[in-house]
């Protein structure tokens, strides 16, 4: 099949380009065995701006390869480094997996997609990339969810909770898959379908049907994985803050009592530390509303026809909520010290910013102290 850019077959001066195609539509280059699923609402609209599609296909591209990168460094440090082999941590082996994979599905299709301004890969790949996008993104979101429970039951609970085993971590995990294989499917066999999205590039959810049992999916799904997660990762966090603020109260009124001299050096690192504490709390919860939020805002556009919904806005949401997949391995990789201490030590070239010496030496000293235990 010989497919050309719409730029080369369509005869207009360069300020025509710029404007867009006076008398065409966004759907006049898609190819004839995509017609069908491409929804009567994008006829409106003129193509968009070449100079669009190659900042987009710039820009996704850009995020697949700090992805791969980033992810696949993540995969690879938490595997093979075994001061950081625990339960908790097979939860971030798991984000990150989820993560690498959902842009190795959206990336190089996006690109390729974005040379031809049109998808070129037939319905059934339609079909592949949507279901994958939707698959991966859920099983991330979940994930967090693990994540933050997890670490709630760690400080929030203490010795009360009951530690996460190896067994309870996987399990959770196939719990996770199987979530979002059951709302990842349902599109497939009609509940909802998956279509062309706005400038024809990309694949997803439809959310501008008329049909208010298709409408429905969208709406319930984003309570299950948009609502629920958004509600338990705050609440979890929340009471994180909360329970390492009043500690540290406790804390500085003990020292009180006992006299002790260095008070002040003892209420130093503890605001230290709870701030960071927060810092990470509130990034991890903005990042969210960043990835996703946008996305979901043009899905219930779509639904309840609040807002005019350009082919432009809409593939912009799309790749706001690929974007995450870049998010993830910073907010849980690179805050954590024993991770920095590995990663200084693989590929110290991927360290930004200075490492800490006594974060380091904290860390190379939890290591030789598993590594003396294994011996004896």
């Amino acid at each position: 099949m010989n497919m050309t850019s719409p730029a080369e077959v369509m005869d207009v001066d360069m300020s025509d380009i710029w404007r867009g195609y006076p008398n065409h539509s966004v759907v006049d280059a898609v190819l004839p065995d995509m017609i069908p699923w491409v929804d009567p609402y994008w006829y409106q609209f003129p193509p968009m701006n070449p100079l669009w599609h190659g900042i987009l296909g710039f820009f996704i591209g850009c995020l697949g390869l700090i992805s791969w990168c980033g992810n696949g460094v993540v995969i690879f440090i938490f595997s093979c480094t075994k001061s950081l082999q625990n339960p908790s941590n097979i939860l971030v082996i798991n984000l990150a997996f989820s993560d690498l994979f959902m842009m190795v599905m959206m990336c190089p299709f996006m690109v390729i997609n974005s040379y031809y301004e049109t998808w070129v890969f037939g319905p059934l790949m339609c079909q592949v990339y949507a279901f994958s996008g939707s698959l991966f993104g859920c099983a991330s979101i979940w994930t967090m969810v693990c994540i933050a429970l997890d670490r709630y039951n760690v400080i929030v609970k203490g010795l009360s909770g009951e530690p996460l085993t190896t067994k309870r971590a996987l399990t959770w995990i196939g719990l996770i898959w199987a979530h979002a294989l059951v709302w990842t499917l349902l599109p497939m066999v009609g509940w909802n379908r998956y279509v062309p999205e706005g400038n024809m590039t990309a694949c997803g959810t439809d959310y501008l049907t008329k049909n208010w049992f298709h409408k429905s999916y969208i709406l319930i799904y984003s309570i299950f994985c948009y609502w629920i997660p958004l509600s338990v990762i705050i609440y979890s966090y929340s009471r994180i803050v909360q329970s390492v603020a009043a500690h540290e109260r406790e804390m500085r009124e003990q020292a009180k009592k006992m006299n002790v001299a260095s008070l002040r050096s003892a209420h130093t690192d503890d605001v230290k530390s709870e701030y960071k504490l927060a810092k990470i709390a509130l990034m991890t919860i903005s990042l969210w509303f960043m990835a996703w939020t946008p996305y979901l805002v043009i899905n219930f556009a779509g639904i309840f026809g609040t807002m005019t919904v350009t082919p432009l806005v809409s593939i912009w949401g799309s790749v706001f909520a690929k974007a995450n997949a870049i998010y993830n391995p910073i907010v849980y990789g690179i805050s954590h010290p024993k991770y920095r201490a590995a990663l200084n030590e693989n590929f110290p070239f991927l360290v930004c910013g200075r490492l800490v010496k006594e974060e380091v030496s904290e860390s190379q000293s939890q290591i030789n102290c598993d590594t003396n235990a294994e011996k004896s």
